[in-house]
C-alpha cells in the first residue's frame, strides 16, 4: 500500500491529504545555477584567482611598492628585498610593472568582449527573429568576416592605424562578433517557437518587446559562456600583439610587452625574472577565465539542472 493510500485512510475526512507547509519551495534558477557552479572546484579556484587579479588591478597604486615608470640606477638586478622581482634593463621595478600590467590585460579583455557581445547579440537576434532576406544578408556578412584569417587582418589593421590600447580594444571588438552572432541566431531560432512567444504575439506585444524582453533573457546562458572564453582569447591576443611590438607600447606596462625582453638569449638563460612572472600571469589569468567558463557552461546546461 502506498504512502498516499495510508495517509488517506488515517487522515480525517476534513483534513487535506497534502500538507503544503511540509513542501519545500522551488529553488530559483539563479540559486540553482550558483549551487551547481560552486560545486565545480576548478571554476571556484578560477573565480578566486580572477578576483585577486581584479583587486590587484584596482588597488595597484597602493599595492605596487615602486612607481612602475621610474627609472633607477639598478639595471637588470636580480630579485631582492629592495626589488621583489628584480628590475628590467632600464631599472624599472618588475613587480610594480606586473601589477599595473594587469589593468591593461583586464581592460582589453572586458572592453573588446563588451563591444563584440553587443554587436553580435544585436545582429544575431535580429537575424534569427525576423528571418527572410534580413537573415540571409546578416549571415552572408558574418560568413565574409569569418572567412578571413583573423590574426593577419588584425596585424594589417594595427599596422595601418598604429599600435595603441584603444585601437587594440576596438579592433578586437569589431572583428570578434561573428561567432556570437551565429550563436545568438541559433538560440533565437529555437526560442521563437516556444509557446510563450506565440502567446505574446497573440496578445499583441510588439516584436521588439518579445525579442529583447522575452527571448534574449532566455538566451543569456550561451552568451555569458562565450563572453568568458572570449575574454581569455582577447588577453592572449593583446599579449601576442604587444610581444610583437604592435600592441600596447612602452612605457605603459603590459604582460605582452614585458615578455619582449625574452627575445634575447641572455635574458632567457640568465634573467628569468624578466619573463617568467608576466608569462605566469598570462597563464593564470587565461586558465582562471577558462575554468570559470567551464563552470558556467556546466551550471547553465538545461539537461543537467536538477
Amino acid at each position: 500500500m502506498s504512502q498516499l493510500e495510508l495517509k488517506r485512510k488515517s487522515a480525517p475526512e476534513n483534513q487535506p491529504l497534502i500538507d503544503f507547509q511540509e513542501l519545500e519551495p522551488e529553488e530559483s534558477y539563479f540559486r540553482l545555477v550558483s549551487k551547481r557552479f560552486f560545486r565545480h572546484k576548478l571554476a571556484v579556484i578560477g573565480l578566486i584567482m580572477l578576483i585577486i587579479i581584479i583587486l590587484a588591478a584596482i588597488f595597484a597604486p597602493w599595492l605596487a611598492p615602486k612607481n612602475p615608470y621610474t627609472i633607477s640606477n639598478d639595471f637588470g638586478v636580480s630579485p631582492s628585498s629592495k626589488h621583489w622581482l628584480g628590475t628590467d634593463q632600464v631599472g624599472r621595478d618588475v613587480f610594480s610593472r606586473l601589477i599595473y600590467a594587469s589593468r591593461v590585460s583586464l581592460l582589453v579583455g572586458i572592453g573588446a568582449v563588451a563591444i563584440y557581445i553587443v554587436i553580435g547579440t544585436f545582429l544575431g537576434a535580429i537575424s534569427g527573429f525576423y528571418g527572410g532576406w534580413i537573415d540571409m544578408l546578416f549571415m552572408r556578412v558574418t560568413d565574409v568576416f569569418m572567412s578571413f584569417p583573423s590574426l593577419m587582418v588584425i596585424l594589417v589593421i594595427v599596422s595601418v592605424l598604429g599600435p595603441s590600447l584603444t585601437n587594440i580594444i576596438w579592433i578586437l571588438g569589431l572583428l570578434g562578433w561573428p561567432p556570437v552572432a551565429r550563436l545568438v541566431r541559433g538560440s533565437v531560432l529555437s526560442l521563437k517557437q516556444m509557446d510563450y512567444v506565440k502567446a505574446g504575439t497573440a496578445l499583441g506585444l510588439s516584436s521588439w518587446r518579445i525579442l529583447f524582453l522575452h527571448i534574449l533573457p532566455n538566451a543569456l546562458a550561451p552568451i555569458l559562456v562565450n563572453a568568458t572564453f572570449g575574454m581569455a582569447g582577447a588577453i592572449i591576443m593583446e599579449a601576442s600583439l604587444s610581444f610583437l611590438g604592435l600592441g600596447v607600447q612602452p612605457p605603459t606596462a603590459s604582460w605582452g610587452n614585458m615578455l619582449t625582453d625574452a627575445q634575447s638569449l641572455t635574458v632567457l638563460t640568465e634573467q628569468p625574472w624578466l619573463w617568467v612572472p608576466p608569462g605566469l600571469m598570462i597563464v593564470i589569468a587565461v586558465l582562471s577565465i577558462n575554468f570559470i567558463g567551464d563552470g558556467l557552461r556546466d551550471a547553465m546546461d538545461p539537461k543537467s539542472l536538477k
